[in-house]
């Protein structure tokens, strides 16, 4: 049953790739689209802010002096939601890097992995959704909170015509997250 969808028979992309800190930054950033926990991370700046807001507004209103640990701790986790990604990203590439380099093919059976020390063979029920972005693609798993996800950097790509050929069969076995 076609579904709609396009026919790649035969299609394989590769990629060839080390993983930087900033692929898992784009893949982090992608993930908040999928995945109600990280969105939730993002709301909670607003209350945080409008919490210490109020907080030094009714000290400065009644004429006590404001709370000096209150602030550092608002902004304390302000500070954490906010850069959060980026240390939990560094911490990914870490992991990375003691892969070595990573081979990725892309063919209508699903998504291969090999690295220097680890191969992974991934078909397209275990991570059915995905989201494009300028930097690349994201494969995320089906839970609420997409705990895992492949990703798959346009840079990696052996030639433009590639990029184009690997949405196709994305878009031909999982579903688009926009």
């Amino acid at each position: 049953m076609d579904m709609g969808r396009d026919d790649v028979t035969g299609h394989v992309v590769e990629l060839v790739y080390q993983p930087t800190a900033e692929d898992f930054m784009a893949a982090l950033r992608a993930r908040r689209r999928v995945s109600r926990s990280a969105r939730r991370q993002l709301w909670l700046i607003g209350p945080v802010l409008l919490f210490g807001g109020v907080a030094v507004a009714v000290a400065l209103a009644s004429g006590d002096s404001i709370s000096i640990p209150l602030l550092v701790g608002m902004a304390f986790a302000v500070f954490l939601l906010v850069f959060q990604p980026r240390f939990v990203a560094r911490q990914f590439q870490r992991l990375a890097e003691r892969r070595g380099e990573f081979r990725v093919t892309v063919t209508d059976a699903g998504v291969s992995v090999v690295t220097d020390n680890t191969s992974t063979s991934l078909n397209w029920t275990v991570q059915p959704r995905y989201r494009e972005t300028a930097d690349g693609f994201y494969m995320f798993s089906p839970e609420k909170n997409a705990l895992n996800f492949t990703l798959l950097p346009k840079r990696a790509v052996q030639g433009p015509a590639d990029v184009d050929r690997l949405r196709a069969i994305l878009d031909a076995h999982l579903s688009r997250v926009d």
